[in-house]
């Protein structure tokens, strides 16, 4: 427990039985964990618990006992089952008033959108004595703060949708917030592409053991390594500062040579950007990624401004009249090859009038596989003007059809990024 008011640990509890039941997703809990880590204050545990106020209340007692701050989301609402601040309240032993000023917003609310106000309503204008009220300009129900002195402890209760919760938290919340922290924790993510989790580990175990502020850790997405390095600091400059100097330490590793970027967030994204720095374009020809490299390229946004278009070529007779493969070409080599792949690269760039073209050609499975050319096979091509690149990819056939499109798409981004002042060779 803390001597003062300050906050250093949290825990997140959302109120709602739908959440047990999955009927929806609790992005709530990734939100706010976020926005904390961002003020300093440290969350130890995520807990979800049904509309039952007897489950709420030990959930709520074992947060505080561990917390100094809980932020619960949910069960604000004007129903029974929405109990969360009435929990909350007795837990406290605080007594419950109406609150005239959020009672006047709720019924200016539903005067402004033409909606019937009912008795109900005026339950989520109850407040337990004591709280700090935060205005809810997006919804019936207030947001507030609960601190019991005695305990040293903090809850804040938000309401459940996420249209509401966001904007609540970012113009009241945060700013509550801000005036009881002792720090902040400030995060970067180092994006790697080209080397696997095991041996990233094992190129920066020593670094790591001995990083304490800030501190190194591995996380490992599909295809990719991501290391998280925050640090904790007085003041956003310092703490931005302490990570520069690790990520310098660490790209001064064998590390450095697969970053593609610092939270670049993903492979696409850092794509654009260095297409947008170099100001070039780019177009692709897509065979068994079927579209998933322009779908992941204009799914960012401003992509326009360097991606021209790209093509479906998932037959020999399309890839020969959209791209120019030639018959010849195909019938040596077949479809699924270095060959074919070169030339699907090379015509798209030409019909599209871009500076580079990039093409997959290959076997996503789960059938259609030969000794030679397994399932897993790709061919990752690259084209411009001075040069011309293809990779070939040997994936594990044990991998679903979703992972070898995917990891071979994040292949021709990353190709794209290797692509230095219009050359494609590596």
């Amino acid at each position: 427990m803390n001597d003062n008011n300050t906050i250093n640990s949290a825990e997140i509890l959302c109120v709602g039985t739908e959440l047990l039941l999955g009927d929806i997703v609790n992005t709530n809990a990734a939100f706010l964990s976020t926005r904390l880590a961002d003020l300093g204050i440290n969350v130890y545990r995520h807990t979800a618990v049904g509309d039952n106020p007897e489950r709420l209340r030990r959930a709520l007692k074992l947060a505080i006992d561990e917390n100094d701050l809980v932020i619960t989301s949910g069960g604000l609402g004007p129903t029974y089952d929405d109990l969360t601040k009435e929990t909350v309240s007795d837990f406290f032993g605080r007594k419950m008033y109406l609150h005239d000023q959020s009672l006047a917003r709720i019924e200016e609310y539903f005067s402004r959108t033409g909606r019937v106000m009912t008795e109900n309503n005026k339950k989520q204008a109850m407040m337990p004595e004591g709280a700090i009220v935060f205005t809810n300009n997006y919804g019936t129900a207030p947001a507030l703060a609960l601190y019991d002195e005695e305990k040293n402890k903090t809850v804040i209760m938000l309401p459940g949708p996420p249209n509401e919760l966001v904007p609540i938290f970012n113009e009241e919340v945060e700013p509550y917030l801000h005036s009881r922290r002792e720090s902040m924790l400030i995060s970067h993510n180092v994006n790697i592409f080209g080397m696997g989790e095991s041996s990233v580990e094992t190129a920066l175990k020593g670094l790591m053991q001995n990083a304490h502020n800030p501190t190194v850790a591995p996380y490992c997405k599909e295809g990719e390594v991501r290391l998280r390095v925050t640090a904790r600091a007085s003041t956003k400059e310092d703490a931005d500062r302490m990570c520069e100097e690790m990520i310098a330490n660490i790209s001064a590793t064998e590390v450095g040579k697969y970053i593609y970027g610092v939270d670049a967030d993903t492979l696409e994204n850092a794509a654009i950007k260095h297409l947008k720095r170099k100001g070039l374009t780019l177009s692709s020809a897509e065979s068994c990624t079927g579209g998933l490299i322009a779908k992941r390229l204009t799914d960012v946004a401003g992509s326009s401004e360097v991606f021209l278009g790209g093509c479906v070529t998932y037959t020999n007779d399309v890839k020969m009249k959209l791209v120019g493969v030639s018959a010849e070409t195909l019938e040596r080599y077949g479809a699924v090859s270095g060959e074919t792949a070169c030339e699907m690269a090379r015509g798209v760039r030409l019909a599209l009038g871009s500076d580079i073209g990039v093409s997959t050609t290959g076997i996503a499975g789960p059938g259609g596989g030969t000794e030679e050319t397994p399932v897993g096979t790709v061919f990752v091509g690259i084209s411009t003007e001075k040069g011309e690149y293809v990779k070939r990819l040997s994936l594990s056939s044990m991998k679903s059809r979703s992972y070898i499109r995917n990891i071979s798409a994040n292949h021709a981004f990353a190709l794209v990024l290797e692509c230095e002042n219009n050359n494609g060779k590596k």
